[in-house]
């Protein structure tokens, strides 16, 4: 390498000298080229003439130097991330919350036993690994050791066991409780090794197990406690304060598990009610970061003007009509199909989210889901529609039924219960429209009290985590979907012991197809998740999911 060097010197050096010799060049070519000759000998046999070359190389030939690029920087630690979104949490306690805005606080605290990266894999968290038995009956996970809840207590398989009794015990109320209804029972062998038996396999529990809603809690701290009050996890962050609808302060938590983050010493969530006020304080440089929901927001946030960052992730969440099929008219499919075909769903994207979304069907993994044209009535068809209500009994102007839609989650609910209201004009349909607040929504919503409702539900890589809880006849949620079909009770069954995917697949077509046949609900579409931020702000993850849990890793770069 050292002979390579300098040849390459003593050419740029004889370049040199021919360009200062003019006419003379060929004499001096001649003498230089045996000169050159006769160095090369000599540094192969002293290092100490090889030096005394290139210092006369150096003095003679200008050395040009190509700049490297800068380094990536090493992320820093310390400051305080300033956090702003529309709306706050609903409660504190994971197994019971259902609100996307609950669930984006509660995973910066808790955490449970298995993740989700951001290609929607499922992957370790508080357990570094598991194992199936060969009949797919019995799991056995072992704990990360020595995780620490904020209180410095250490997660054993106690606390596992604990958590997952309370969130199969039907008093709690959890929102997870079908996805384990398989557990029939939980063993801890040691303090890291906790064993679930099965009354049968389940393929999709794995994927249940990553929900803010399979959170692990302290046992020791919570037991005989309200977990809503006792706020006690094992995630990135501490609750410090939390102020209804105002704001809340996290702090660091600095025995986290996984080494080196958080980078910041905390967070101030500010909930601005009004997303162009968050967009105002953005660009003022009141905010770091925010979580924004709608669309006509992050269109003018994404203008390279705005100095923004703006993370733009399609969504797994789905808006959705959802109809009452316990309440007259929708007691009978013929109304509820005619609905269907009456709404126009690229005209409800068009309208409320500007175009930003795509026409979704039941299942919004791209894996599972149906083809649209598979699905009954998802082309606009007026006459089917009129035709159909005509044989259930109904004229124009019969029927009138309200919407339900909240005011903040998701932003466009209004806008699309309006642009379904001017569509079903055109049958005969009246519709009125009712808006709430989130918190009198989630209630309401909870206990069935609606006619038809707007909603924006959770989407899932495992259609089985969307479905089962709906539209299972046992499914925890299935008293708000007010709908049973025993042949979908068979299919759902069938999806959770079937392991190969192209045969889970076809399950999950035919399920699919069943429910856009008998409407009661009306799928829309899928939108976008936005999160805009400085561009100071870095180390951000976006997930399809929607979750935030990424902010662990963020660092401020000022």
């Amino acid at each position: 390498m050292k002979r390579l060097v300098l040849s390459a010197l003593l050419i740029l050096l004889l370049a040199s000298l021919l360009s200062a010799c003019g006419g003379a060049a060929p004499q001096v070519v001649e003498k230089t080229v045996v000169v050159t000759k006769e160095v090369e000998k000599v540094v192969e046999k002293t290092v100490v003439v090889t030096q005394e070359v290139e210092k006369v190389v150096q003095q003679t030939v200008e050395v040009v130097v190509t700049a490297t690029p800068e380094p990536t920087p090493a992320p820093k630690n310390g400051g305080t991330l300033i956090v702003a979104r529309a709306a706050d949490a609903k409660g504190l306690d994971p197994h019971k919350q259902t609100a996307f805005s609950s669930f984006r606080l509660l995973e910066l605290i808790y955490e449970p036993l298995l993740g989700m990266n951001s290609e929607l894999k499922v992957v370790p968290n508080l357990a570094d690994s598991w194992e199936w038995s060969d009949d797919g009956t019995t799991l056995t996970m072992k704990l990360h050791p020595n995780v620490k809840f904020h209180n410095g207590d250490v997660m054993t398989s106690e606390d596992v066991k604990y958590s997952f009794e309370r969130i199969l015990d039907e008093e709690t109320g959890s929102a997870a409780r079908s996805y384990f209804s398989d557990i029939q029972s939980i063993d801890t062998p040691d303090d890291n090794t906790v064993v679930f038996h099965l009354s049968r396999p389940n393929v999709s529990i794995l994927a249940a197990m990553t929900n803010p809603n399979s959170a692990i809690l302290d046992k020791s701290a919570v037991e005989g406690k309200d977990p809503g009050k006792v706020v006690i996890g094992t995630g990135p962050f501490k609750l410090n304060k939390w102020e209804v609808d105002q704001v809340t302060l996290l702090d660091a938590n600095k025995d986290y598990w996984r080494e080196g983050v958080p980078h910041v010493d905390g967070m101030e969530i500010r909930i601005i009610p009004d997303e162009s006020s968050i967009l105002a304080g953005l660009r003022s440089g009141d905010i770091d970061w925010a979580l924004i929901n709608d669309p006509r927001i992050a269109i003018v946030a994404s203008n390279p003007k705005s100095g923004l960052v703006v993370d733009r992730t399609p969504a797994l969440a789905y808006h959705v009509l959802m109809l009452n099929s316990g309440r007259e008219p929708f007691t009978d499919v013929r109304v509820r199909q005619a609905l269907s075909c009456a709404i126009d769903r690229q005209q409800v994207v068009d309208t409320a989210a500007l175009g930003e979304g795509q026409v979704t069907a039941p299942a919004t993994s791209p894996f599972y889901a149906a083809p649209l044209d598979e699905l009954f009535c998802y082309q606009k068809d007026i006459e089917k529609a009129k035709q159909l209500l005509a044989d259930a009994g109904y004229k124009p102007g019969d029927i009138t039924f309200k919407i339900m839609a909240a005011a903040d989650e998701p932003p466009t609910a209004v806008a699309e219960a309006q642009s379904i209201q001017a569509q079903l004009k055109e049958i005969g349909v009246n519709v009125e429209i009712e808006t709430l607040e989130l918190g009198n929504y989630v209630d309401r919503w909870l206990h069935t009290d609606f006619d038809a409702t707007i909603a924006l539900n959770g989407g899932n890589p495992d259609p089985d985590i969307m479905f089962y809880r709906y539209w299972h006849s046992s499914g925890n949620l299935h008293s708000v979907a007010v709908y049973t079909n025993p042949k979908i009770d068979e299919l759902l069954d069938k999806g959770r012991v079937t392991t190969d995917p192209e045969a889970r697949k076809a399950i999950y077509l035919e399920v699919q197809k069943i429910l856009a046949q008998d409407a009661p609900w009306i799928w829309l579409y899928v939108g976008y998740e936005y999160r805009a931020m400085q561009p100071y702000v870095k180390g951000f993850t976006p997930m399809p999911n929607g979750s935030i849990k990424y902010l662990r890793d963020v660092w401020l770069d000022k």
